[in-house]
């Protein structure tokens, strides 16, 4: 998905990336969707796979404001650990890949390489005929583990 010289962001649906989080322990899922968006709309529910998403917003509700400290909280989350797979999230798939390419120029400015991947359909997922998010496809519509907050 990337474009040029910097790091490529890989995509991945939303039931690939949940089998990614049972398969790899060292995978990690960061849920970029703002505060009212995890209160409201509901979290993913990773305790059968991997424990808990990390939960950094990529832009602050209501004006949408980018975070300019996402990638340096990303990395202060993920701690000393290697960073393994990285899977953003957010409600359709657009922040998040945005977010995964912030991350991903932020490590290789320290020449570290890390797989950053897209997850594709979000959260919510697209509209549907009628205009609703939620049951078309994404997280929730694909049956994944999730819970209100």
């Amino acid at each position: 998905m990337g474009r040029g010289s910097g790091p490529q962001i890989g995509e991945v649906y939303p039931d690939e990336a949940w089998r990614m989080l049972e398969e790899e322990s060292s995978a990690r899922l960061i849920d970029v969707r703002t505060r009212a968006e995890w209160g409201f709309v509901g979290v993913p529910d990773l305790e059968e796979v991997s424990g808990a998403p990390i939960f950094i917003e990529w832009a602050a509700f209501p004006d949408m404001s980018v975070n300019p400290r996402f990638a340096a909280e990303v990395r202060e989350a993920l701690g000393e650990d290697a960073p393994g797979p990285l899977l953003f999230l957010c409600r359709s798939g657009a922040r998040s890949l945005r977010a995964a390419m912030a991350v991903a120029n932020h490590f290789a400015q320290d020449g570290v390489e890390v797989t950053c991947l897209n997850v594709a359909e979000g959260f919510e997922g697209d509209l549907d005929a009628r205009g609703h998010r939620g049951g078309h496809n994404g997280w929730k519509a694909r049956g994944l583990a999730w819970r209100q907050s």
